[in-house]
């Protein structure tokens, strides 16, 4: 088995004139002493100040890990290297989409190489085996993915397991959010991982919402539409009962739901007005008057679960602000299911409120884009990813802690080179569920 061993080797200095100093400095030590490791110089520099202007060089060896360091103190580009300026003084906000980040495989490679992030999936895969007659791992790690991933009541859970999971990756590597925002069925990870809802009720959730829409599967559908908001809500309230908008994601950037010949209406009105509506790959109209159907079947198969006030703040895209995380009861869930999402007045909510780092806990980025339009003009703004699809393994995700090093996130730099994944056929190396150093404790 293939162990990654890329190592992120971080810097940080006041100016951008020191940080190259510091490369400079730093490829010059590696040069000359032969038994210095590439992670001994990790350590070493763990040691020093980091300031605003930050980078950092992915290496698997010696000479790519030289390289980055000379390319940074000359000023050039290297696949290797990367640089950013970090917002000081603000929070790291977790965010978690809702549908459209799946992918065949999607944990395979993290189940595979780190053991946080395997914990996290097999607790998961646990509770949910009291819940279905099909298994997790099946769905986000064997070869059956792409067949079960096109079911709803298998991907709403197996995108809730891997979300989590990729949260848990990040505080190992000493990201510990300041808050978390949902998206749609995201809330419900955004919850677990804050600390509101325990995983039985979590996972009690995720499975109920998704046996529910599979009940309104063909019923209807959901539209992506690149249209002022004003305009659109004026189509949608005139035709009352057939549409609703499901969600607010960014300026000109909404979704619409409903029944589909009102949806393909829209499609033809928005093409005349020169626009190119888009059909999302769902074919139930969640967030809309025929969620009512099912409101009865929902709040039953989900009554007496017990919200908790979370260990972080919760910022609800259903309330558009912070919530104390009590509130999150049965009721709440189905307002969640059938309500617009507000999604661009949370994210603007936990900004004003000093979260300006966010991170989309997700296997593929589906808000990033609308992120930063959110924020285009928000001073001190940062965005950044976890996984690509068909990139789902550590190195790829050192990438993104590369990435939020750079934007001011704090890494436990001393514990980078040691949460390298073990090979986890080597029980000795790191035994099963162990937490590997900078980890934090899970709810």
């Amino acid at each position: 088995m293939h162990t990654p061993s890329t190592l992120l080797c971080p810097l940080g200095a006041p100016t951008a004139s020191e940080l190259a100093a510091l490369a400079a400095a730093a490829a010059g030590r590696l040069a000359a002493d032969p038994g210095l490791t590439p992670a001994g110089l990790v350590h070493e520099l763990a040691a020093g100040r980091a300031g605003p202007h930050r980078a950092a060089v992915l290496a698997d060896d010696r000479g790519t890990l030289a390289d980055g360091l000379t390319a940074l103190a000359e000023g050039r580009a290297h696949d290797a290297l990367v640089t950013g300026e970090a917002a000081g003084g603000c929070g790291t906000a977790l965010v978690f989409p809702g549908q459209g980040s799946q992918w065949p495989r999607m944990a395979a490679d993290l189940y595979a190489q780190s053991p946080v992030f395997r914990e996290r999936i097999d607790a998961v895969a646990a509770e949910l085996s009291r819940w279905t007659d099909w298994k997790l791992l099946d769905a986000v790690v064997g070869g059956e993915g792409e067949e079960l991933l096109e079911r709803v009541e298998v991907v709403q859970p197996a995108l809730f397991a891997v979300m989590v999971a990729i949260a848990a990756q990040w505080e190992a590597y000493g990201v510990t959010p300041t808050a978390v925002i949902g998206h749609s069925q995201g809330e419900l990870a955004a919850a677990h991982v804050a600390g509101v809802l325990s995983l039985k009720d979590a996972v009690r959730i995720v499975v109920m919402r998704g046996k529910v829409l599979r009940g309104l599967t063909g019923c209807g559908g959901m539209l992506s539409v690149p249209m002022p908001r004003e305009w659109t809500a004026r189509y949608v309230a005139e035709r009352s009962g057939r549409l609703a908008i499901a969600a607010e994601n960014g300026p000109g950037n909404l979704v619409v739901s409903g029944d589909v010949p009102a949806l393909e209406e829209l499609v033809r009105v928005c093409a005349e007005e020169g626009v190119r509506a888009r059909l999302v790959k769902v074919d139930y109209p969640s967030h809309s008057p025929q969620i009512d159907r099912i409101r009865d079947e929902f709040l039953d198969g989900i009554a007496g679960i017990t919200p908790r006030p979370g260990r972080l703040p919760y910022y609800s895209s259903v309330a558009a602000g912070r919530l104390d995380g009590t509130e999150l009861d049965a009721a709440y869930w189905f307002r969640n299911l059938r309500h617009t999402v507000r999604f661009e007045a949370t994210v603007r909510a936990a900004a004003s409120d000093g979260h300006l780092r966010f991170v989309e806990s997700s296997p593929h980025p589906v808000l990033v884009r609308g992120l930063q339009r959110i924020l285009r003009e928000v001073p001190g703004s940062r965005v950044t990813e976890s996984l690509r699809r068909n990139e789902g393994g550590t190195d790829r995700f050192l990438r993104s802690v590369a990435a939020a090093w750079t934007h001011g996130a704090h890494v436990d730099r001393t514990a980078v080179p040691a949460v390298r994944p073990a090979d986890p056929t080597d029980p000795d190396a790191n035994p099963r569920g162990a937490a590997t150093p900078g980890s934090a404790a899970r709810p």
